[in-house]
């Protein structure tokens, strides 16, 4: 009797881990927010590390967002 109260504690106490991971994975927000911090700490230790990397980061982003822009801008314009 004692052998199945065990496993059936120990069944529960898995059940209950899967659940907990299961609902981990599809909680979208704490997700995003976690890999926000992820990000937010990786910069700033870039930051701090090497500021001239960072910089170079900041400029290709924004060339990149220019460029988007540009042909946005420019495939507008021809449809007029």
């Amino acid at each position: 009797m004692g052998d199945l109260r065990a496993e059936a504690r120990h069944a529960r106490a898995e059940l209950a881990s899967t659940l907990d991971a299961i609902e981990y994975k599809l909680n979208l927000p704490k997700q995003l927010r976690i890999k926000r911090r992820r990000l937010t700490h990786a910069l700033r230790q870039l930051g701090e590390d090497s500021p001239a990397a960072l910089v170079g980061i900041a400029l290709g982003a924004a060339t990149v967002v220019g460029v988007i822009v540009w042909f946005g801008a420019s495939a507008v314009a021809k449809n007029r």
